[in-house]
């Protein structure tokens, strides 16, 4: 065994073998693979092997149809041959108009991927799957791409080429003990010796945490046991005279595929049940859980309404075996927060038809520092420190149980909420809060107008549109309140601050006390990283000069790491993150003022605080922080407050507020006053495969500055070759519905553009959106169709920012 190497992955299911195979495919031959037992031996071998296209984002129908095209390639593979039904085809059931609404949309986000869907009729899925009934069904929608493929041959193909490149696998050789050293290297303790590697990859399946142990993390994965069974020989298949579709079914909870000349059948029951919370036996290797069908006879019963040949035919055998779930159910894939050198490929439930794609993403992500799309809904960092197993078991469940039902806009399943709450948490809710969730925090999202008030889900404007136009009305004409909790917020101090700042940031960010300036971060390929305030304070009793850095509350993890990253030990510069200790309250309106004066003693004169200043000050007698900045367009005030102080502040300000005609707003309202004002969301419109130009920040953008930035270089060869795409606001002509992200926007059967966010104005009287666009298509009144749900409407390119554009509002 070598002693040395550039990257150690540990764990040979798909997700190990994928990550080694990808690797060599991008230059880097250096690279081990070990395994404690055989390859595939763990969750891989007993895997159901459905692959299938469908995504409910454009990052995920883009790595699974990299899996598609990879194995049809190791399928032809003349020296190692992987067996590979593919283009079966595949049916995911509905029996009502909102599901059916949702794959009219899936199908125009993935068309943006170059992905066709079909969204069919009853008649249409049983003429394509003749063992199905069409009772309590309206129809489906089609992948013609669906199949299914061998998990041991693909895995032993991938280890086959990776070795063929230079790759070693390592059998039979159980990692003990991983050691990172200063220089950020790894030692990999083994029972066959240890190997130093700059890098390493945890791939490791169920036994995750075991190797996060060994690295001082906790991945919030946690197992589940899960159960098919495979029929003997049905007539009806050889009778059709082509393969069976595969077939999965919200309705009953159930999944179909052929298997031989029979069925492989598959299911989510109620009664659920995890594994391995305790620990796991060091001997559970190709090994499975007892049989207990007893325990899915609910979901059985449809399984035989909806495909009465079951009720025919005999099982040939059963299997129960652990599959793994995250909080969110999408994998993380991607660095470990708070580690150098170090990454993950977890969490993978639908392992074998996507780890292809996976593994391809990390690669890219650890030769280049990121992949070819923006990969942020499978990044680890994307959850942070309230993800224990206790919550991640709780999720783990509701997702199982709910496996086939996709997530509406606007839906927040019950399991594991009011993870993250504030002290004024239950007085919003007595107030009559309905909440959304962003990171764990428990955030406002509209005051319900009755205690039974529950929207309807769907991908329509709901019941709640007519109560966000009041509250947006209210902001526009007197003041309103509103929590935000788990902004992401860093203190810097040091002598250095600025100059680290000024390194960090593509531009020119205020260095001056008692300012707040707004910047951009890139990557070494110039592309936007992330986004966040910066706001100076002056040395007081509260504390030293500082700095300020405030951004979106998901961003916890992702902005720590980033920092740290470019930190240099020659300057004076330190970090301290007080996310979890203050929440912001924004006051927000034409009389905000009025209302901030009335219970503070300091000057809040246009002349003494103007727009972009931050003063520490008091409100009643509690200490705050207090930033003249707005996401709503309106005049409005940050008031960033201590926890142990946010109820005596927030009182205050309530008493203050009677006088003004002050109410709480909630997220939807800043969502839609955000859409006016050409405001941008992390994640949503900031994305790392676009730069600030193609995005339209361009005057946040200091190309020439002194300060060499991260991702200079590579930008300016960006900018020489012009951009690939234009980020535009739209005036969608569609009454009942937003532009939902991801749906497509076209020019006959072109697609020319991608949805990024959508919403109504209230104060503009628009439906708006935001789309990045063909260059060609984004000069002001340009005309495109935008496929929304099914939907061919008008989508006309407007002037950003269509509610004062002169932001003389803010600066009033």
């Amino acid at each position: 065994m070598k002693s040395r190497t550039k990257v150690a992955v540990i764990g040979g299911g798909i997700a190990g073998c994928s990550t080694l195979y990808h690797l060599t495919e991008e230059g880097w031959t250096d690279v081990v693979l070990i395994e404690r037992d055989e390859l595939t031996s763990g969750t891989t071998w007993h895997s159901a092997a459905q692959v299938t296209n469908f995504g409910m984002n454009q990052t995920m129908v883009g790595l699974k149809s990299h899996s598609i095209a990879l194995y049809k390639k190791l399928r032809d593979d003349p020296d190692y041959p992987v067996g590979y039904h593919h283009g079966d085809g595949g049916i995911r059931l509905a029996n009502n108009e909102a599901h059916m609404q949702g794959y009219r949309h899936f199908a125009s986000m993935a068309r943006g991927m170059g992905v066709e869907y079909e969204v069919i009729d009853a008649d249409e899925c049983a003429r394509r799957h003749p063992l199905i009934s069409t009772d309590n069904l309206i129809g489906g929608l089609w992948d013609g791409e669906d199949g299914d493929i061998d998990p041991a041959q693909l895995c032993q193909a991938l280890a086959y080429h990776a070795r063929k490149k230079g790759a070693q696998v390592y059998r039979q050789t159980s990692v003990t003990g991983l050691t990172q050293h200063k220089d950020d290297t790894w030692t990999v303790e083994t029972d066959k010796g240890n190997i130093d590697a700059d890098i390493v990859v945890n791939a490791c399946g169920y036994r995750v945490n075991e190797v996060g142990a060994m690295m001082g993390v906790h991945h919030p994965v946690a197992s589940m046991e899960h159960q098919y069974f495979v029929t003997e020989d049905i007539p009806a298949i050889a009778e059709a005279g082509h393969r069976m579709p595969l077939l999965r079914c919200p309705i009953s909870d159930y999944y179909s595929r052929q298997e031989k000349g029979g069925l492989l059948v598959g299911f989510y029951e109620q009664d659920c049940k995890t594994w391995g919370m305790d620990g796991i036996n060091p001997d559970f290797s190709n090994d499975l859980c007892p049989d207990d069908l007893e325990r899915v006879m609910d979901v059985l019963e449809g399984a035989f309404e909806r495909m009465p040949v079951l009720t025919e035919v005999g099982i040939k055998r059963v299997v129960n075996g652990p599959i793994t779930y995250t909080i969110d159910g999408a994998p993380l894939v991607g660095p470990i927060p708070g580690k150098r050198n170090a990454f993950c490929i977890i969490g993978l439930r639908a392992g074998l038809g996507e780890g292809g794609g996976h593994g391809w993403l990390l690669a890219q992500q650890i030769v280049h520092g990121e992949a070819q799309y923006d990969t942020w809904v499978i990044d680890p960092r994307r959850f942070t420190g309230h993800t224990n197993v206790e919550l991640t078991a709780l999720k783990a469940i509701e997702d199982y149980q709910n496996e086939f039902r996709f997530h509406f806009p606007h839906e927040h399943r019950p399991a594991g909420r009011n993870a993250k709450t504030t002290p004024i948490t239950p007085i919003m809710a007595a107030e009559g809060a309905a909440f959304t969730v962003v990171n764990g925090w428990e955030r406002v999202d509209y005051i319900k107008p009755s205690p039974d008030f529950h929207p309807t889900l769907s991908f329509d404007f709901d019941e709640s549109l007519p109560i966000v136009a009041q509250e947006v009305r209210n902001v526009q004409a007197n003041a309103g309140l509103c929590e935000v909790n788990g902004f992401n917020r860093f203190e810097i101090t040091g002598e250095d601050r600025h100059k680290f700042l000024d390194r960090m940031f593509c531009g020119n960010v205020t260095r001056k006390d008692g300012r707040v300036g707004l910047g951009y971060m890139l990557n070494t390929h110039g592309m936007i990283k992330g986004e966040a305030t910066v706001a100076n304070i002056p040395a007081s009793d509260r504390g030293p000069a500082r700095a300020w850095y405030g951004s979106a509350a998901a961003a916890e993890f992702h902005d720590m790491d980033w920092l740290k990253m470019h930190m240099d030990v020659r300057e004076d510069v330190q970090i301290n993150s007080l996310t979890n200790d203050q929440t912001i309250l924004v006051l927000a309106g034409p009389k905000a003022r009025e209302v901030l004066q009335a219970c503070s003693r300091a000057d809040w004169s246009k002349e003494a605080f103007p727009w972009l200043s931050v003063r520490e000050a008091f409100i009643g007698f509690s200490a705050v922080t207090v930033l003249g900045v707005s996401f709503s367009g309106e005049l409005a005030y940050e008031i960033h407050v201590p926890n142990a102080s946010l109820y005596a502040v927030y009182l205050a300000l309530r008493e203050a507020g009677n006088a003004h005609g002050l109410k709480i707003f909630g997220a939807r309202a800043v969502e839609s006053m955000r859409m006016e004002k050409g405001f941008l969301h992390w994640k949503a419109d900031l994305l790392t495969e676009f730069d600030p130009f193609e995005t339209g920040l361009d005057r946040f953008v200091k190309i020439d500055k002194d300060a060499d930035f991260i991702g200079k270089q590579a930008l300016k060869a960006r900018r020489e070759n012009g951009p690939l795409r234009k980020l535009v606001t739209l005036k969608v002509s569609h009454d009942t519905a937003p532009a939902h992200g991801g749906a497509s926007l076209m020019d006959g059967d072109t697609v020319v553009g991608t949805i990024t966010s959508g919403d109504y104005g209230h104060r503009v009287g628009m439906n708006l959106a935001y789309a990045f666009v063909m260059p060609q298509k984004a000069v002001i009144g340009t005309v495109m169709k935008l496929d929304l749900c099914g939907d061919i409407v008008d989508a006309e390119v407007i002037t950003p920012s269509p509610y004062d554009p002169s932001f003389a509002l803010m600066r009033s």
